[in-house]
């Protein structure tokens, strides 16, 4: 069995993700609204309503209840003086080290929810891709951008 990397992200990314879940949810509830007029408006069968309101409740468990919370347990990193490691997903779990020489720079992000929880995301590049690590708080993801900027630093002048 692997050691995983030790740092977990905010816990109040789990509330940010059920937001966002909600919202998912409030689409598709406008979408079965539509349906319902539909079905009144020219007699279209009402074994469409079930499926909607199946669909509904489908998408509240898993959008809004189960996958933030798997993804939330799921999420960690860790950063050393040489590679930085991800590990995130749901039912197929994804570990990404990234070598510190590799980075070429670090960037910290927020949307409108992110600021009203006080969470960053930092994007770190490298030549080939951008890796994210969502939903920190600010503080701690400023103190990481920083620490992570320094430590690529060192690792291109060791070179």
């Amino acid at each position: 069995m692997w050691k995983e990397p030790a740092q977990r992200i905010s816990r109040k990314a789990l509330t940010l993700w059920r937001i966002y879940g909600a919202i998912q949810v409030g689409v598709t509830t406008m979408l079965a609204a539509g349906l319902i007029v539909t079905v009144l408006l020219w007699n279209w069968p009402s074994w469409l309503l079930a499926i909607a309101a199946g669909i509904i409740l489908f998408e509240i468990l898993f959008s809004v209840w189960l996958i933030p919370s798997l993804r939330w347990k799921r999420w960690r990193y860790e950063v050393t003086d040489q590679d930085i490691e991800l590990q995130y997903g749901i039912l197929i779990i994804k570990r990404t080290l990234v070598p510190m020489i590799r980075v070429q720079h670090v960037d910290t992000e927020q949307g409108p929810l992110l600021r009203k929880y006080k969470l960053s995301t930092i994007s770190i590049s490298t030549a080939a891709t951008v890796h994210k690590i969502p939903a920190l708080d600010e503080l701690e993801a400023e103190e990481l951008r920083q620490s992570i900027s320094s430590l690529a630093r060192v690792a291109e002048e060791d070179v």
